[in-house]
């Protein structure tokens, strides 16, 4: 099960810089995921995965260029009454609510009425080190301040009702994990605190300030704040434990999510959220900026997460997302602000996602390759008669461009034949990668054998003339 309020981080090189990541299977070894973003094959692939290991429901939209291209809804938003998942099905987001909570306070400082080196002892004056914990460090994740829900299930406290200001009493009124600004650790305590800053300074609910400056002005008319379980449009949450069928799980009582997970939504809907952050139709260009960038700690060290957001590069291309889990619910959000783009991925059952949203990201982010296309046989078996050739100093020269011709002279010829006697009877080439140069198809292949691998470094031009062919040790 994933954590419940907390951020998954995955690594794709990343992810030192935290999100999830395209997986090349399907994670449970059902049907590959397509090899290109084609939105039938996508659809044909998320319709058989959702019949797979005992999933429920989930719902999808994709944004390409400022614009929904696609949006649906796969599997039961009830396993009960076996209604289906529609696009206006809501389901819990968890922490995605979090880059709500930061635009929120953003929002406040551009009218003036706060500023985001606010000390905490401003608005909470007996807290844990209030005078030198500021605003940003809670958007930031770098206040010291235990997190409250560390766990991946509603234990006992959960199942409890709680005030929020007993919750920030409890939690960031002892002990911190670390000093200030000196460690990026993800706490929930501190968007409880924001969420309640908001309250404060406006002297209205929470839910009431995000419906009247976001949720409103952008058109999210199937996203709100702290649903009752037993709202009629909301998906019904399932969890399975140690391989059990889906079962019907209990949410957080009142008062446990808050500004730290407590909006439901639509993948449609937060569609509109992500074209108007990216486009920078809620906040200003300053506020969009104190929002998407890191974090230098007091260490040096640079934390890859902005103010509820989560900061990486794919595909040379800047990423921010974020993903969330609450009771029975699993979201996931990726946008790239340079090409406009946004995948929204909920369900309905923990942990059930896994790496799917991520592959189909990644697929909307793929760009056509600047890799030449070469006549002739593929790489690998042009690798392979090559070093036959080689390995038997007998090369067909016409194969080759003219200065490899005159690189590869007699003896050198002769002399890398000897040295490649001792490797016979390749058993596998694999293909390392592949890429351009000068105009030409670059390839690195190694080659297996029972002695030992070589590596080949080929490039080709377009009309198959081997330009180069180096092999090394592996």
């Amino acid at each position: 099960m994933i954590p419940m309020l907390r951020w998954v981080i995955v690594s794709i090189s990343l992810l030192t810089g935290p999100v999830l990541m395209a997986d090349s299977s399907s994670g449970d070894g059902g049907p590959a995921p397509p090899r290109e973003f084609d939105l039938a094959a996508i659809d044909g692939y998320l319709s058989a995965q959702v019949g797979q290991a005992g999933r429920v429901g989930w719902s999808i939209a994709i944004v390409k260029d400022g614009r929904v291209i696609f949006a649906k809804g796969y599997g039961k938003r009830s396993l009960q009454d076996g209604r289906p998942v529609e696009t206006n099905t809501v389901f819990a987001i968890g922490s995605v609510t979090k880059q709500f909570t930061c635009a929120c306070i953003l929002l406040l400082a551009e009218d003036g009425k706060l500023s985001v080196q606010d000390r905490v002892s401003k608005y909470y004056p007996g807290l844990t080190r209030a005078k030198d914990i500021t605003l940003l460090d809670l958007m930031q994740h770098v206040s010291g301040y235990p997190d409250y829900y560390p766990l991946d299930f509603v234990d006992r406290r959960m199942a409890q009702a709680i005030d929020s200001d007993e919750l920030l009493r409890r939690y960031a009124g002892g002990k911190l994990d670390f000093e200030p600004g000196s460690q990026w650790s993800y706490s929930n305590t501190g968007y409880i605190l924001l969420g309640r800053v908001v309250e404060k300074v406006r002297g209205e609910p929470f839910s009431a300030f995000l419906a009247r400056r976001i949720f409103k002005p952008i058109g999210m008319r199937d996203t709100f704040y702290e649903l009752a379980a037993g709202d009629p449009r909301l998906a019904q949450g399932y969890a399975a434990f140690m391989l059990s069928a889906p079962e019907l799980v209990a949410p957080e009582a009142a008062g446990w999510l808050g500004g730290a997970g407590g909006i439901y939504s639509t993948p449609t809907d937060l569609a509109k959220w992500s074209v108007a952050l990216m486009e920078g139709k809620l906040l200003k260009p300053a506020s969009l900026a104190q929002m998407t960038a890191p974090r230098r700690l007091s260490t040096g060290k640079i934390s890859e997460y902005g103010c509820g957001l989560a900061l990486r590069t794919q595909n040379e291309r800047l990423v921010w997302s974020h993903s969330g889990a609450v009771s029975g619910f699993n979201a996931w959000s990726a946008m790239c602000p340079s090409t406009g783009s946004s995948v929204i991925m909920f369900c309905n059952l923990e942990g059930s996602l896994g790496p799917i949203p991520g592959q189909i990201f990644s697929l909307l982010l793929a760009e056509p390759t600047s890799v030449p296309v070469v006549a002739g046989d593929p790489a690998v078996e042009v690798v392979k008669r090559l070093f036959q050739q080689l390995r038997e100093s007998k090369v067909n020269r016409e194969q080759f461009g003219d200065e490899f011709n005159h690189f590869l002279t007699p003896k050198k010829l002769s002399e890398a034949a000897g040295r490649l006697k001792p490797y016979d009877s390749i058993k596998n080439v694999e293909m390392v990668n592949t890429h351009e140069r000068g105009g030409m198809e670059v390839t690195t292949t190694r080659l297996l054998f029972e002695n030992g691998a070589l590596r080949a470094l080929m490039y080709r031009m377009p009309n198959g003339k081997v330009e180069q062919f180096f092999l090394s040790a592996d």
